[in-house]
């Protein structure tokens, strides 16, 4: 028997031919927090959620946006200088001192390890030039982002302001979003981080907060712990089993790692990820102009349940061969739209590409660098 990791769907016409791999049959989800969700990183699809879409305080699981933001920054190498006020941040620390210079880099692996307040302000400060700064840019990449319920007011979710939100469904897209990032990737899943210490003779070592990534489950490949008083438990994960990549987010979660391990747990014996339009060659089409000139770049997988099997469909619009058309050339780059449609709700839409000569294509890049080349040196061709 054929041991396949993922399932392929193919069209045939206006058909698709799906191979299947035998599933588990769902298990029923029951979870402590008051919301949650689980979500497919890849396409973002909600696999499970529970009032997921409701505002409510997320605690230290606001240091997700402030990491992502002071990583894009660009600034990871630089030098910072502690301000007294960073250091009189409330709540969990890294223990900084005031007009000590410490490593960007390290002050998030602080911030995402140890969950330091006084290393989001220290961030918050250094990218931002100020806390009101900073928290502008929170709200400007929520907003980017597609967080519609989600306001920031501070760098570490503490309980100073009123104004300070999000919802499950939120936090699970800034989560996909950040983990695009590699280096985001790197520190949310580092389990111990050692950083030097200038004004003493040993350096910090810090152990990540995260129970289900240090030992308690071994899929999971990172995330952020939070807690409040008001806001109570809250906590992201990520995991991967099987190909499959999945985000799980509680709030006001009072038995949260066994509720992320549930949802997991779940996720993975009920779904799988099916390729439904691979990369390359459309065969489907068989418009004569089109056939075997066609293509797609990017293929298109999605996670699916085994009862899910039967509810893809594949539209294929192409453009009309143009007269004016004579030669492959005149060909625009894109001649249609693959539109894959679930349950019959339009679910994407993939450019179709046309395959132009890649010889000439490379006989006229190699001309233009010709002649650029002998240019700049001043060498003379015939006419």
């Amino acid at each position: 028997m054929i041991n396949l990791k993922k399932l392929f769907i193919f069209p045939l016409i206006a058909a698709l031919v799906i191979v299947l791999i035998p599933q588990k049959a769902k298990a029923s989800v029951n979870v402590s927090a008051h919301s949650a969700i689980l979500m497919e990183q890849g396409s973002g699809r909600v696999l499970f959620e529970k009032d997921a879409y409701k505002p409510r305080r997320i605690a230290s699981i606001t240091k997700i946006m402030t990491a992502i933001l002071a990583i894009e920054s660009g600034k990871m190498d630089e030098m910072v200088k502690v301000s007294e006020n960073a250091v009189r941040a409330e709540g969990s620390s890294i223990y900084l001192k005031p007009g000590e210079k410490i490593k960007l880099e390290d002050l998030v692996f602080g911030l995402m390890l140890r969950s330091g307040n006084d290393a989001a302000v220290a961030i918050a400060e250094y990218v931002g030039g100020s806390l009101d700064g900073f928290v502008y840019l929170m709200n400007q990449k929520a907003e980017e982002i597609g967080m519609e319920n989600t306001y920031f007011a501070n760098p570490h979710g503490l309980d100073d302001h009123e104004n300070h939100y999000s919802t499950a469904y939120d936090m699970a897209l800034l989560t996909r979003y950040a983990m695009n990032n590699e280096e985001y990737v790197k520190i949310s899943g580092t389990k111990v981080h050692t950083a030097p210490n200038p004004t003493e003779n040993w350096d910090r070592k810090w152990t990540n907060k995260n129970r289900l990534l240090t030992g308690l489950y071994e899929y999971c490949t990172g995330g952020k712990t939070g807690f409040t008083k008001r806001a109570k438990r809250t906590l992201v994960t990520t995991a991967t089993k099987n190909e499959l990549d999945l985000i799980a987010v509680t709030l006001n979660g009072p038995d949260d790692w066994n509720d992320h391990i549930q949802m997991y747990e779940n996720g993975f014996n009920s779904y799988k990820i099916a390729e439904v339009l691979p990369k390359g060659e459309l065969n489907a089409i068989k418009d004569q102009f089109y056939k075997k000139k066609v293509f797609i770049k990017n293929g298109f997988e999605y996670p699916i349940s085994s009862d899910e099997e039967d509810l893809f469909r594949i539209e294929f619009k192409m453009k009309k061969p143009n007269k004016e058309w004579r030669k492959k050339e005149d060909v625009p780059k894109i001649v249609g739209k693959a539109i894959v449609y679930f349950d019959n709700r339009p679910l994407k839409t993939i450019p179709i590409y046309y395959k132009h000569d890649e010889a000439k294509d490379k006989e006229t890049f190699f001309g233009n660098f010709r002649s650029l080349f002998t240019a700049i040196v001043g060498v003379k061709t015939d006419d």
